[in-house]
């Protein structure tokens, strides 16, 4: 019966040592989902690739993992009312008709002969670009970055809403306006912008876009950052589902790999989705623009050795990205611990 059911799933030929791999990278990459809003398909597919598996196996298997992880860390994030419903469907609108932009240029690149080079260097400047913004200011305001457990605990409408965000919904009054959770009213106008604009970038990148949307969300429209998470795997869910789908006509998605990615994602992102109500907005940001960082670092390299010709570097590089998601993983479970730990003897030494 079980072996009926696992051969069903794809899964009944998978070696104990891989379905272990893709079990422990699942729940690595679940946690960072959960926590950050942002896909896994950038260092899933990766990964596969490495593994020696087609590019539309790679892809479309980590499409179907990203839906798959984003429908369980939504939920919750809907617990724990981190998702704006009203803001998702807005975004959605504005990110389609970008993602569609996006392709049609990377489409026209391509008949120039310029498209590899110019999206190389877009990705790198973009990652490293985001990712220093959101670390420098959240340094900034976090005095270096230590957990603020009195701003863990604070409502949604006590959130400070950036000075970039605040400029646009005084300058850009145009209707309609909507209020949006965490008391935040900002014209319609000024959101479809932002999905536009990050869904071009997003197609034209050819990424989620979780890295984009989030940080165009707090900064542009001004929305606390847990809602910002919580709204972009709402998103998420739409992409990865319409993706997955696609890809699975062609039988570009492999039960075997998903599926127990999938079991260890399930922990995972409710583990990183919870997490977000424990880490103040700051240390978010900063493990979020670490990441980035890192990430660019990382596609840097791997782009240096494509160039050159040096597989080692290539490795090099999908070994770094990969490491420091492990690495982050581990430190934001050490963060939560630590931060409900001393929540629990402040809580202690009030009784007492």
């Amino acid at each position: 019966m079980l072996d009926s059911l696992l051969d069903g799933l794809g899964i009944l030929g998978t070696s104990p040592e891989m379905l272990a791999l893709f079990v422990g990278f699942g729940l690595v990459v679940g946690v960072l989902f959960g926590f950050f809003g942002m896909g896994g398909s950038f260092l899933v597919t990766p990964a596969l690739l490495m593994l020696d598996y087609p590019a539309p196996v790679a892809v479309g298997s980590g499409m179907a993992f990203v839906f798959g992880t984003a429908v369980i860390a939504t939920l919750k994030h809907h617990d724990l009312g981190q998702v704006d419903y009203k803001l998702g469907v807005i975004m959605i609108t504005g990110t389609t008709i970008g993602i569609e932009a996006g392709r049609a240029s990377v489409y026209y690149l391509e008949s120039l002969g310029l498209a590899g080079g110019i999206i190389s260097v877009a990705y790198v400047v973009l990652l490293g670009g985001v990712g220093a913004m959101v670390t420098r200011d959240a340094l900034k305001n976090n005095g270096g970055g230590g957990i603020d457990h009195e701003a863990a605990d604070k409502d949604l409408d006590e959130y400070e809403i950036p000075e970039i965000a605040k400029t646009i919904q005084q300058t850009v009054r145009i209707p309609p306006m909507v209020t949006l959770r965490g008391d935040v009213r900002v014209s319609v106008w000024v959101i479809t912008a932002v999905a536009f604009a990050t869904g071009l970038l997003s197609g034209f990148l050819g990424v989620g876009g979780g890295f984009i949307r989030m940080p165009a969300m707090i900064y542009a429209i001004g929305v606390p950052v847990p809602v910002a998470v919580g709204t972009d795997l709402f998103e998420i869910v739409f992409s990865g589902g319409l993706g997955s789908y696609l890809y699975g006509q062609g039988g570009g998605v492999n039960l075997g790999i998903v599926v127990p990615l999938l079991f260890g994602s399930a922990l995972g992102a409710r583990i990183g989705s919870a997490a977000t109500a424990v880490v103040d907005a700051d240390g978010i940001k900063i493990y979020f623009g670490g990441m980035l960082l890192i990430g660019a670092i990382a596609v840097g390299i791997g782009e240096v050795g494509s160039y050159v010709g040096s597989p080692t570097l290539e490795l090099v590089g999908l070994v770094l990205v990969i490491g420091a998601a492990v690495v982050v993983a581990f430190a934001i479970l050490y963060t939560t611990i630590s931060s409900l730990r001393q929540k629990r003897h402040q809580g202690t030494t009030v009784t007492d």
